[in-house]
């Protein structure tokens, strides 16, 4: 080869190199950007940050490989990329929940104070709410959370879940139904779930069993989740009495240093619980007309990994 052809060919190379440099670039640019809003959906599909982070990594690995000049929009296109990653992942972990030892909860976040000022966003990220979804087919749950919480168009959704928009009308609206039944009553305010975490950590600190009667609703629900692992209830209690009882017969034992440290746990009230210094769990408090209506005590901990600082959402 002359010495002008090798020139030509180190120049062209040159630019291959530069040009696949600045795609990677962009390409990073861009997910970083919709990062907080991609996890947010893989979250609200999955109840799990740890699987949410993997459907990332994945969607990131396929976002990689696109050649940017047949995207129109990377906001929608990253979503539809995560959706699908996101339901793949729902459907294997659908099989693992059959065979998890005791109740189930979704695995807490802790938030930054300002997801509590956006309501919607708030109650979709809470303990209540994922619960709710978590009684949705994969597909009505993809569909739901794609249109209720982040506003996508019935197309938009169509290309992510790769079904027809008038599929997806019908979709929409068995599932919006399905969680209208179930979902938590009423919006509480961030200060109204401040007033109610304040006494009821009160009365669960000094074990007094009338301020809880006081504080926790008629039908209160308290579930915990240890996985096998740590001691939890096998099965939920209902009823304030029952409640009641357990909260001031059980919060501490003898030889324990046990402490409480209020925290915003999935977008609303919560305590950080530790034992002899250690987190040893995290109490989600759900609030409806200023009383404690639900309780979420995660113990289990291999779900505690985001426990020790806070977690971006967003819409």
């Amino acid at each position: 080869m002359s010495e002008r052809s090798e020139r030509t060919a180190d120049t062209a190379e040159s630019l291959d190199r530069s040009g696949l440099v600045d795609r990677v670039d962009s390409a990073t640019e861009a997910f970083v950007a919709h990062r907080n809003l991609l996890f947010t959906v893989a979250y609200e599909m999955l109840g799990s940050a740890t699987d949410a982070d993997d459907v990332l990594q994945e969607t990131w690995l396929r976002w990689a490989g696109v050649d940017p000049g047949t995207v129109r929009e990377e906001r929608a296109y990253l979503v539809r990329i995560v959706t699908r990653k996101a339901l793949d992942r729902l459907r294997v972990l659908g099989r693992r929940r059959e065979s998890y030892v005791g109740p189930w909860l979704p695995e807490p976040l802790l938030t930054a104070p300002d997801v509590a000022e956006d309501v919607e966003l708030a109650e979709s990220v809470s303990m209540a709410m994922l619960l709710v979804l978590e009684t949705l087919a994969p597909i009505e749950r993809a569909v739901f959370v794609l249109r209720e919480v982040f506003g996508l168009d019935y197309d938009e959704i169509a290309e992510a879940v790769d079904k027809s928009p008038a599929a997806v009308r019908q979709t929409a609206y068995r599932a919006r139904a399905h969680v209208a039944a179930r979902r938590p009553r009423g919006t509480v305010s961030p200060a109204e779930n401040r007033a109610a975490l304040q006494a009821f950590q009160q009365a669960v600190e000094t074990g007094d069993l009338q301020r809880l009667l006081d504080i926790l609703a008629p039908d209160v629900v308290a579930l915990s989740d240890g996985g096998g692992i740590k001691h939890a209830m096998p099965r939920p209690v209902v009823g304030v009495a029952k409640v009641a009882r357990l909260l001031a017969s059980g919060w501490y034992r003898r030889g324990v240093e046990r402490s409480v440290e209020p925290v915003q746990v999935n977008g609303g009230p919560g305590l950080l619980v530790r034992i002899d210094g250690e987190i040893d769990g995290v109490l989600a408090v759900h609030v409806e007309n200023g009383r404690v209506a639900g309780l979420y005590h995660v113990r289990n901990p291999e779900k505690l990994s985001r426990v020790g600082r806070e977690t971006p959402v967003s819409r």
